[in-house]
């Protein structure tokens, strides 16, 4: 009897599955937030710790994106890629049966494991799709991660108010259960990968600081901005990321490569993420309150949940088809003129919405104008990242800057909150200043994003590759 030829995959099929992975999770990132104030009144908790709800998300993502990353580089994307995906599954599933407070907290720790889909599913596109398009496909990849963002705030309202608040983690269940036992048959075993063990103190030194960060700065207007768990935190982090940076740069096993890191391509690319971080988190969770105030207020337009996702929609129309143009972009202009259009952008949209807020019209223009921004920005700092580094260190190439935007997402917050919270009596909705203030700082955030770009080195023009592992 003939011997049956080994199966090729086919780099759509696979492509179809990664991308279904990376729309599962970033549809999580946003997908609670407009039914907050809801989610509380169900669980019968306090308004403190609803605002858990997303801080355990964003603080887990935060630790185990880079994480995750590394372990794929090492034991191979295919196999983490499942194990991020029923993470996600597990969680919401855990915060879909939660009676109270405790257990959905629980939960969203358990799917910020699934903050590693990302970097895994740019390592695993650069692997398996052919080198011609995998630029193309990036971009694609990027643009759905940021776009899923927009489209949970869609949702939210409509699921919300046909099936009830706990479809919201029931559906993105059932879509990585199915995307997690697409993956286990579709992608085939990583041919690249990172021999070298991982250096678990480095690990725990990376997760105590980020939590030490991360922790004060989203609910520092709670606590204080000068009470002495803030200051304390704040100072442990510094200790604490001093001590991981020495670690690393010692280690002849890197959680993450200080060598890596250094290279201009990779340190302007992941300073830009971390300034447009800054916006797109403060936008997608304040923009929405905004438009739901009362007129009565003196701004706003009394929109319902479900009118203020239709509101995002320019977003995340323009997100998605500026991704896909990002490729073509850059190869006729070059990724520093397209990632100094896409900051240009950024600045002048956020400067939009601080001082056209009550404008019906000028609010989506300058959402779609943000859109472009982000879509094409997004995607040009992924290809960025991939042809910057040894196939071996996409995972945690790009991990490190999925969590750096993160961590400028918080950043982002917790200036917002400051500056909103300054600005609000002590009943009723805050006054139209704290938006307008808010939004103006966001605004300097993408001109300094503007100016980092400038740096970012031309092809041949710079060291644009990682060292040879020794």
């Amino acid at each position: 009897m003939p011997r049956l030829a080994p199966r090729i995959p086919n780099p759509r099929v696979i492509l179809a599955v990664v991308l279904l992975a990376v729309f599962s999770f970033a549809l999580l990132q946003s997908l609670i937030n407009p039914v907050l104030p809801a989610l509380q009144e169900e669980l019968d908790t306090t308004p403190t710790l609803i605002t858990w709800v997303m801080t355990a998300f964003l603080l887990s993502a935060s630790v185990f994106t880079p994480v995750v990353g590394r372990l794929g580089d090492r034991y191979g994307k295919d196999r983490l890629l499942v194990v991020s995906l029923a993470a996600l599954a597990v969680g919401s599933m855990l915060s879909a049966l939660a009676p109270g407070i405790g257990l959905m907290l629980a939960g969203r720790v358990v799917q910020g494991v699934g903050g590693g889909v990302l970097p895994l599913a740019f390592g695993i596109i650069h692997d398996e799709i052919p080198k011609e398009k995998a630029p193309n496909v990036i971009g694609v990849a990027a643009a759905l991660a940021a776009v899923g963002g927009g489209v949970g705030v869609l949702l939210a309202g409509p699921l919300t108010d046909a099936f009830g608040l706990r479809s919201l983690f029931w559906i993105p269940a059932v879509l990585t259960v199915a995307a997690a036992a697409a993956a286990r048959v579709v992608v085939p075993a990583s041919r690249s990968r990172n021999p070298k063990p991982i250096s678990w103190l480095a690990t725990v030194l990376l997760a105590g600081w980020l939590v030490a960060l991360l922790v004060p700065l989203s609910q520092a207007t709670r606590w204080g901005w000068g009470s002495p768990v803030v200051i304390g935190l704040l100072a442990a982090a510094v200790l604490l990321a001093i001590g991981w940076f020495t670690v690393e740069k010692r280690s002849d096993r890197p959680l993450v490569d200080m060598r890596m890191m250094r290279l201009p391509a990779v340190w302007t690319t992941n300073l830009v993420s971390l300034l447009f971080g800054i916006g797109l988190f403060a936008v997608m969770t304040f923009l929405p309150v905004l438009v739901q105030t009362p007129p009565e207020a003196g701004y706003g337009f009394g929109a319902s949940v479900t009118q203020a996702g239709l509101m995002l929609l320019p977003m995340t129309v323009t997100m998605f088809v500026a991704g896909l143009a990002s490729a073509p972009l850059v190869r006729h202009f070059g990724a520093r003129l397209v990632l100094v259009a896409a900051s240009a952008l950024n600045a002048a949209a956020i400067t939009l919405l601080a001082f056209g807020h009550d404008s019906r019209w000028l609010v989506p223009f300058a959402l779609a104008l943000l859109g472009v921004s982000l879509g094409i920005g997004f995607s040009t700092m992924s290809n960025v990242i991939v042809a910057a580094v040894r196939p071996d260190q996409t995972g945690v190439a790009n991990g490190v800057t999925a969590n750096v935007r993160t961590i400028g997402g918080s950043l982002g917050v917790a200036l917002m909150t400051a500056i909103v919270s300054a600005h609000t009596p002590g009943a009723g909705p805050p006054a139209e200043a704290g938006y307008t203030y808010g939004f103006a700082v966001l605004g300097i955030a993408g001109i300094a994003a503007l100016a980092v770009a400038t740096l970012l080195p031309r092809p041949g023009g710079a060291q644009s590759t990682a060292p040879a592992s020794s």
